[in-house]
């Protein structure tokens, strides 16, 4: 019987913290779970309640704390269930050139963003904007200097914005026309909600209000 229980229990083991540290082609991620060894999880399989959706090269999407998220190479996730005072959180790893980078979703549709401290509000670039189906028809225009110069801005208000278990609503952002931006930058206006602790090469944003 108790055998039988000790079972049971770790069938139930659900993740609290998971990361991708490899691919193997687009048939399994390597993944670190809880800070235990690596493990090879297949296309279709499944571990401590985290389970492997879809494998590309640059990551993977899995499906864990009942949400399914895509997560890039080295990109580390905290479960909401995991956080005290049921406040989301997530920590974000940073890549070979020290930049931190995030799959994200606004509005409910996945976008990758380049978390950017010196940047006053999120800023979209165009393109993007325009497949997120963020309207900037009737959005108050301005002009922002890039470093190609200055270029056309919008003011617009997301109303959702998402990385791992931090949620966030109407977000001020910006959106940049021309080839002012060619990548998505999470700035202060999300930024200024959470709380920011880098740790070596690890940032974790918890969110505040």
């Amino acid at each position: 019987m108790a055998a039988a229980v000790a079972i049971l229990l770790a069938g139930l083991a659900v993740a609290a913290e998971v990361s991708v540290v490899g691919v193997i082609g687009d048939k399994a991620a390597v993944l670190v779970i809880d800070g235990a060894a690596p493990r090879t999880v297949r296309v279709g399989q499944s571990l401590n309640g985290v389970t492997v959706i879809a494998v590309t090269k640059q990551g993977a999407t899995l499906e864990f704390d009942g949400k399914r998220r895509a997560l890039a190479l080295g990109q580390h996730l905290r479960g909401e269930a995991s956080v005290s005072g049921g406040a989301g959180s997530v920590t974000l790893a940073a890549d070979a050139r020290g930049h931190f980078i995030t799959e994200a979703q606004v509005n409910g549709a996945p976008i990758r963003f380049l978390v950017d401290t010196g940047a006053t509000m999120i800023s979209l670039p165009f393109a993007e904007a325009r497949r997120l189906g963020i309207d900037t028809s009737k959005a108050p225009r301005g002009t922002a200097m890039t470093a190609n110069g200055a270029t056309l801005a919008y003011q617009v208000k997301l109303d959702t914005v998402r990385i791992g278990g931090v949620e966030l609503h109407n977000v001020d952002a910006v959106v940049l026309e021309g080839q002012g931006l060619n990548v998505a930058l999470l700035g202060m206006s999300f930024l200024n909600r959470v709380e920011m602790l880098r740790n070596g090469e690890r940032m974790t944003l918890t969110k505040r209000f």
